[in-house]
């Protein structure tokens, strides 16, 4: 079963009108703008155009199934990453993790994928362009954004929250290794009832990347980006994480 053309006008319908207070500090208030269907390598879905009132960007949800009124539907958020999903950077693992994404939900009856266009975890490709400059010269990805700035991640979910409500999704089961979107969706009103590892195997280009976000930006991964086994589900704490991040992490 996928979304019925009933179910599409309806979508579509409530988009042209909607108006609501908004998700978070912010306000955020998103519309669906335009659906079709979306024939690929990985399945076919249907594609699902959104904008909203705060980063005025389109933002996307790639759709498989009858996710209308859905309950723990699987759900991958994935931040835009054009040297990575266009050009096959090696420096992340951001294409690989959307193809693994995309794959698994093809075989499922039903997910979401929400491309988010976050580029360089929320701090645009030319300053993501500016922190590789500093990381060929032996910055690690935390410390670069904090050299130029940033704080480590910029992203926040507030955006996909509304995606998600207005797409009528009850519940999510989140595909993630990064414990903080858990967080965030949760504090948008996002009921999140479990969580998909998606580990991608390291290679030689990024597992020092890969070490960085598990080390100090508190990624469910261990150091060899392998996934955690079902008896490893303990909470983990890695050396140097975070204190707020260890917090995060018990309360899940």
């Amino acid at each position: 079963m996928s979304l019925t053309h009933m179910q599409i006008k309806e979508l579509l319908d409530e988009g042209r009108c909607h108006e609501c207070e908004g998700v978070g500090p912010d306000h955020v208030c998103v519309h669906i703008a335009a659906i079709a269907e979306l024939p690929t390598r990985f399945g076919h879905f249907h594609i699902v155009g959104f904008y909203n009132n705060k980063d005025y960007k389109d933002h996307a949800a790639i759709v498989k199934g009858d996710i209308y009124g859905g309950e723990d539907v699987p759900v991958r958020l994935h931040s835009e990453c054009l040297t990575g999903d266009a050009f096959g950077s090696l420096r992340c693992d951001c294409r690989d993790q959307l193809e693994a994404a995309l794959t698994a939900i093809g075989k499922m009856d039903k997910g979401i994928l929400l491309y988010m266009r976050q580029e360089g975890r929320g701090i645009g490709l030319t300053n993501k362009i500016r922190a590789y400059g500093l990381q060929d010269y032996g910055y690690d990805t935390v410390d670069a954004n904090l050299a130029l700035g940033f704080r480590d991640d910029e992203r926040e979910y507030s955006i996909a929250a509304h995606m998600l409500f207005s797409l009528k999704v009850k519940s999510i089961r989140l595909m993630t290794n990064n414990p903080k979107k858990i967080t965030d969706l949760s504090q948008h009103g996002v009921v999140v009832n479990g969580r998909i590892p998606h580990v991608i195997p390291p290679n030689q280009y990024n597992l020092f990347y890969l070490q960085t976000k598990a080390a100090k930006s508190g990624h469910l991964i261990d150091l060899e980006g392998k996934l955690h086994l079902p008896e490893q589900g303990d909470r983990p704490h890695i050396e140097g994480m975070a204190p707020e991040i260890v917090e995060n992490i018990q309360d899940l």
